[in-house]
């Protein structure tokens, strides 16, 4: 019988998973599409490599164990897996066609849709990645401009403007590289800094928050120095986007960007991404800027953003993610208070949190992959993260926290023992890809 969402007497059997991964390795260079979901992030031997289906919050992996889901796709999925009216949208799109020979009227209508819900979107265009509005954020800024120069802040995706500052630099020309800077988060005087000292900066992207909270009004005076330099100011709303808000970072701390980028919850699960702003700097797309793709208009996307939005709205979607969010975060906090545990912490905004660990409990990342072998173990699909969705019920949460109660006295049992890696059952996990190396590095 395959492992269920319960507490389970063995580890899963993953033998599906293992054979498909074992011919990935032949043919599938680092095997995945996605760094969040290949198998370094995952208790090698332990956890499932490849899923089947979905439904709801929970998943089942290609041998049939069930889990419930927290990492959602990597963020996508805000209403959750196979969500209904979202699917009735998709098949009835289904059954007009995907991709056409000219301009398809929902263009129009979910443009409209984004005006309405987006602080700024006086202007509205659309792709398939976030990858992808990122950078057209960024060409954009630059031609209105006439300036060079990025100050980035988070995550931005894989192309060379921004892979510039990272330490995978291979295949980006140097002059390519010497364009783009990083800036710590709440650290304003360092962005006045280097606005300073710099007059060719077209822009500062940045995720208005990952986990940490903006302190003193960091994102108010960051617009207010924006404005001052006559810099753009660009938000990554990939993971704030109608999560933080149905508005997202700009709405939910009054802040307005000059552009803003979104991908993942916008949709529940279908590929695109969208780029909204002024309408005067959005102008450069006229003539100036070229950014075109065969499938920004594909229509079943299209389909599924606008009844993503509805539901996002009508639902108040994102007052019910914060409020299940919270109960995961104070609980998991309190359960390892009680236990004495101050190594390890949740935290983050109530529709995505974080779990983390010290030092002091040990390698970090074997300290996790050891949470995550017991989570998993019990049913739980977990990266150390909390990604809340609509599909999250009550139950859910519960039984998330009854498991937490039970695998953290096993992690304080290992590390006061001293003895945590001889209790891994798998491989410990590797690093998330985010290292830079121009980390809070000026402009020359």
């Amino acid at each position: 019988m395959s492992n269920i969402v319960g507490p389970n007497e063995n580890y899963p059997d993953i033998t599906r998973s293992q054979e498909l991964y074992e011919r990935a390795l032949k043919l599938i260079p680092s095997v995945t599409q996605t760094l969040a979901k290949g198998p370094g992030q995952h208790t090698r031997g332990v956890a499932p490599i490849y899923l089947q289906r979905g439904h709801g919050s929970h998943v089942w992996d290609v041998d049939g164990n069930e889990y419930v889901d927290f990492t959602m796709g990597v963020g996508p999925l805000s209403l959750g897996y196979c969500n209904p009216v979202v699917d009735a949208a998709i098949r009835a799109q289904l059954d007009d066609g995907i991709t056409f020979s000219l301009m398809h009227p929902l263009e129009v209508e979910v443009a409209e849709l984004m005006r309405d819900v987006i602080p700024g979107a006086e202007a509205v265009r659309f792709s398939k990645t976030g990858a992808d509005v990122t950078s057209a954020a960024v060409r954009a800024a630059r031609a209105f401009t006439g300036k060079n120069k990025v100050l980035c802040c988070g995550y931005h995706g894989w192309h060379d403007w921004y892979i510039g500052v990272t330490d995978r630099i291979a295949g980006i020309p140097q002059n390519i590289q010497d364009l783009s800077y990083t800036i710590p988060y709440n650290d304003i005087e360092g962005v006045e800094a280097s606005l300073k000292k710099d007059s060719d900066i077209a822009c500062i992207i940045l995720e208005p928050i990952v986990f940490e909270a903006p302190q003193d009004n960091f994102l108010h005076k960051l617009r207010e120095l924006c404005t001052k330099y006559g810099v753009l100011l660009i938000f990554d709303e990939m993971w704030t986007g109608f999560r933080l808000a149905l508005g997202g970072a700009q709405e939910y701390f009054g802040v307005q960007a000059d552009l803003a980028c979104f991908s993942k919850a916008v949709a529940n699960g279908m590929p695109i991404s969208m780029l909204t702003g002024r309408a005067d700097v959005m102008q450069v797309f006229e003539q100036k800027v070229f950014f075109y793709t065969t499938f920004g208009g594909e229509a079943l996307s299209l389909a599924a953003a606008k009844a993503t939005i509805n539901e996002l709205r009508d639902k108040n979607v994102a007052t019910y993610l914060a409020a299940q969010g919270k109960k995961l975060r104070e609980g998991y906090n309190n359960i390892a208070g009680d236990l004495g545990l101050d190594y390890t912490r949740c935290f983050g905004f109530d529709c995505r949190s974080i779990v983390v660990f010290d030092a002091e409990a040990g390698n970090p990342l074997e300290v996790k992959a050891f949470v995550q072998q017991e989570m998993i173990k019990n049913g739980i699909l977990w990266g150390g993260f909390h990604n809340m969705s609509y599909a999250h019920s009550d139950a859910d949460v519960e039984y998330t926290l009854n498991v937490y109660r039970r695998v953290l006295p096993m992690l304080k049992e290992a590390v006061a023992a001293g003895d945590l890696p001889s209790r891994m059952r798998g491989e410990a996990l590797e690093a998330v890809f985010r290292k830079t190396s121009k980390f809070h590095t000026k402009p020359n």
